[in-house]
């Protein structure tokens, strides 16, 4: 697998991102929803950065599950291609901060 600008490759195949769009939030953890469009044909809503023990990561999109633990919806199966999303996803959160982007109150899994 390999990335060439937004592209991933996997194999022959390859899948483009094709827009990262950044919601700032303003808590401790939370610092952004995240909304990732593939190949612009399918996208996924509520991927989070979150300030981290060890830094900034990025969060796939869960639901809470009966037990009160949570389990993610869509996720990566690939290692390279999560680390690959998450490269992308950060670095739009970075361009969105220098931009002066201004982190917003909004309700939880309300980004749009």
């Amino acid at each position: 697998m390999a990335l060439s600008g937004g592209r991933v490759i996997l194999g022959g195949d390859s899948m483009d991102i094709t827009e990262v769009r950044i919601h700032l939030r303003s808590e401790d953890r939370l610092k952004a929803f995240a909304t990732v469009t593939f190949d612009g044909v399918f996208v996924v809503h509520n991927m989070k950065v979150v300030n981290g023990n060890n830094g900034l990561i990025v969060c796939m999109p869960s639901r809470k599950i009966k037990d009160g633990s949570y389990k993610d919806i869509a996720h990566p199966i690939a290692n390279d291609f999560r680390h690959t999303l998450e490269q992308v996803v950060l670095k739009a959160y970075n361009d969105e901060l220098a931009k002066g982007g201004v982190p917003t109150t909004q309700a939880a899994g309300n980004e749009e």
